[in-house]
């Protein structure tokens, strides 16, 4: 048995665990921007096929957004509500540490964002305590797995963290969350469910923001070393 498919046997043990899920209703009741957010969701869901086993939420992160937003949303189809809260994006994306994602990319050792959806399996021990796998389903994001980019935990994604520096630390490329958040979306988002990440600079009334431009350099700069050891290969968010 190869790696994928035994990262993708996670997907089955907490399959088990899943109630029956129900067709999903529309945005209701909510913000300006939620009715984008429910329209984005169900197209991430589609990307997933077979292997979508809970069609109840799905997470968004808005890269679009500073770092000081909440912009990790997760969107209820089923009960047609947005929770949004903070999210860590990748040092590779914000070189000069300045809150905004400039760039994605797919490289390996990029410590990059990765725009696209991404398929969620179990839930894991690694360098940050339980964590969830993640599969990109696109060309953007293919390499998630190989690249260990996951959803964990960080103390530099708290708000207290925030509160002191008035921008969230950075990941090396994963979906870093404080620990309450990243609680619920241990709950709400693991096995079988989606989450995309795109720049959508979504407001809450609707409105985009414009961050600032800034070119992705021809040859982006390789942040994982040379030769990664056998910790820094398997555990999340360390390349």
């Amino acid at each position: 048995m190869n790696r994928r498919d035994l990262i993708k046997g996670s997907l089955l043990v907490g399959a088990t665990l899943a109630v029956p899920t129900r067709l999903p209703a529309q945005a209701r009741n909510g913000l300006p921007r939620d009715a984008k957010l429910a329209a984005i969701a169900k197209q991430a869901q589609a990307k997933a096929g077979s292997m979508l086993w809970r069609n109840d939420i799905v997470g968004i992160a808005d890269y679009g957004l500073h770092s000081s937003q909440p912009r990790f949303h997760f969107v209820n189809l089923e009960a047609g509500t947005v929770n949004s809260h903070l999210v860590s994006h990748g040092d590779g994306s914000d070189p000069e540490h300045d809150g905004w994602l400039n760039w994605f990319s797919n490289v390996n050792g990029s410590h990059c964002s990765s725009k696209g959806t991404y398929a969620t399996y179990g839930w894991y021990t690694g360098r940050y305590g339980t964590s969830i796998r993640l599969e990109g389903l696109e060309a953007t994001n293919s390499n998630a797995l190989d690249r260990a980019i996951v959803m964990h935990r960080a103390k530099y994604a708290e708000r207290t963290h925030l509160e002191k520096w008035g921008r969230l630390g950075r990941s090396n490329g994963c979906f870093a969350m404080g620990d309450a958040d990243f609680k619920l979306a241990l709950l709400q988002l693991g096995g079988g469910r989606v989450i995309h990440a795109d720049s959508l600079g979504l407001q809450e009334d609707g409105t985009i923001v414009v961050p600032p431009t800034i070119n992705a350099p021809i040859d982006l700069k390789i942040l994982q070393p040379e030769n990664p050891t056998g910790i820094e290969q398997i555990n999340p968010g360390v390349y």
